[in-house]
């Protein structure tokens, strides 16, 4: 818990604040985001927004490091597949918790509180995900070293900073098989083996 002694925090009103919060950083991003604004939106005091949250930057990592914006894609049979799936989300426009971790990017190169909220939000599950997909592979005799992961995870990483970043934010189906056959897959699979095998 945070904030000064005193009466318990209620985490009705944390969830409340949270969400508003997230839904500003959606909306208008993270320049808009002030304790004013969350509480107007919240009908709650300031000293209950200081109370759990001694900065803006601090909720804005507990707002976004409740999001889980990678998951491990059910087993789809071969290692390309799971890559597709993977990142098949590239396909559709950002949703509400990707708009407002993407208000963070740019100032998370300056702000520690909002690094470890993307951290939690998106890099861990990432690297989560990729291992999973690489003990899979193992699995099927497709064994990856662990380099060849590590390689793909930052390749990764970087495109997802860059769906964050870029105004189109939207892959085609053609562009991202594209990215999956002449990017991903040249990583982690050997020249001249069968990737579906």
């Amino acid at each position: 818990m945070t904030g000064t002694p005193g009466r318990p925090l209620s985490a009705e009103l944390s969830d409340q604040l949270l969400t508003v919060a997230v839904d500003i950083l959606a909306e208008e991003g993270w320049g808009r985001l002030n304790s004013d604004r969350v509480a107007a939106r919240a009908r709650a005091g300031k000293a209950g927004i200081y109370r759990r949250w001694p900065t803006m930057a601090a909720m804005a990592r507990s707002a976004v490091a409740r999001f889980r914006l990678v998951e491990a894609p059910p087993d789809c049979g071969s290692l390309r597949d799971d890559l597709a799936a993977l990142v098949d989300r590239w396909r559709c426009p950002l949703d509400r918790e990707e708009r407002a971790t993407a208000s963070l990017v740019g100032a998370a190169r300056h702000d520690e509180d909002l690094r470890a909220g993307l951290d939690a939000a998106l890099v861990q599950p990432l690297a989560e995900a990729v291992e999973t997909i690489g003990a899979r592979a193992a699995a099927r005799g497709q064994e990856v070293p662990e380099s060849r992961l590590a390689l793909l995870g930052s390749v990764l990483e970087a495109f997802w900073w860059q769906r964050f970043t870029s105004a189109r934010g939207v892959m085609s189906a053609e562009q991202l098989q594209r990215v999956v056959d002449e990017v991903l897959l040249p990583i982690v699979q050997p020249v001249g083996e069968d990737v579906r095998v």
